[in-house]
């Protein structure tokens, strides 16, 4: 497949290497000319077969795409929105911004001002590092991931969705269908919130030498995700706002039941059951995949599935049925 990759960031660089390991025909584009001559170099060094090209600019990398990803922070979306809507191009759209439901408001705007946009699937792959940058790109790390591809009823075509979905499934990666705004809501709790508890307990270790010096496991493990770059963590973050604002709420309320319980008369009795929650829905994660199964490939089925904890394996080449699992309930 004919792909551009607009952005050479951890996720889009990583895309571009995937996609010419996979033998498919791809072009990237970095507005910085430092990230494309990295890239240009290291195309140049990648095994015959396996290499892609860096175009100097956005009208060169989409000329003759099939599929034009969009792997640029939220607040560059609507920019190269634009331009793909000046030169227009008219074929398959998808990106993989941490949020969804901004980025779909994006596109819809433009569609009502240009009155033509490609089609448009919104997905977000869940393998990001705290590193950034072409030089941390790595054509495995979508190997097991989960990636979200939105399906928005009575908006999103089902061929283009199993399209993307199969060439994704392909990259090693595990589809799961959803809504933006479902997929923005779950995100809010496993992802963006954790960024914003990272970077609190990193600011407040900082305090303190000595905490720094003792820090081992609990600190590595639960601050990993401050090192990553402010301006990502804060896009994605207050590019969410809708859904980390309620459930930010809902972990300083457990939060507080917490600290209440420190001033209690039994702070260790209090604290056991407290703690205990917590613990069981942590030891059962992740759970242990069904066997596969075959599903029709039809958006309420897909919704379903997705809702359920459920992903998408592999999808035939009639385009007909997907082949599915979901976690086991124990």
């Amino acid at each position: 497949m004919r792909t551009a990759v607009i952005g050479l960031g951890l996720i889009g660089g990583s895309l571009l290497r995937a996609l010419a390991a996979g033998g498919h025909a791809v072009l990237g584009y970095d507005a910085d000319p430092a990230t494309r001559a990295v890239a240009r170099t290291a195309a140049a060094r990648a095994p015959q077969g396996e290499r892609w090209q860096v175009a100097g600019a956005v009208r060169d990398a989409v000329a003759n795409a099939e599929l034009v990803v969009l792997a640029v922070p939220l607040p560059a979306v609507g920019t190269v929105l634009d331009e793909l809507a000046g030169i227009g191009y008219s074929s398959l759209l998808t990106d993989v911004t941490s949020v969804k439901g901004p980025v779909r408001d994006r596109v819809n705007e433009r569609a009502r001002r240009f009155g033509r946009l490609p089609g448009f699937i919104g997905g977000h792959p869940m393998a990001g590092r705290e590193t950034s940058g072409f030089t941390a790109s790595d054509p495995r790390l979508f190997h097991g991931c989960t990636w979200v591809l939105c399906l928005e009823p009575g908006e999103t075509e089902l061929t283009d969705w199993l399209t993307l979905a199969a060439l994704i499934t392909t990259l090693g990666a595990r589809v799961v269908p959803a809504t933006a705004a479902d997929h923005d809501r779950a995100v809010a709790a496993v992802s963006h919130v954790p960024h914003l508890l990272a970077a609190a307990l990193a600011t407040v270790a900082a305090a303190d030498p000595l905490a720094l010096s003792l820090g081992a496991g609990s600190f590595r493990d639960g601050t990993r995700v401050a090192a990553s770059p402010p301006a990502l963590s804060a896009a994605m973050t207050g590019g969410n706002a809708d859904a980390v604002g309620p459930t930010l709420d809902r972990v300083l309320s457990l939060l507080g039941t917490a600290r209440a319980a420190l001033d209690g008369a039994d702070p260790i009795g209090e604290l056991m059951p407290w703690f205990a929650t917590g613990t069981a829905a942590r030891a059962g994660w992740p759970g242990e995949p069904s066997e596969p199964v075959a599903l029709p490939a039809d958006p309420d089925v897909l919704l379903r599935l997705g809702r359920a904890g459920g992903w998408v394996i592999a999808v035939a080449d009639d385009r007909g049925t997907v082949t599915a699992a979901r976690p086991l309930i124990r």
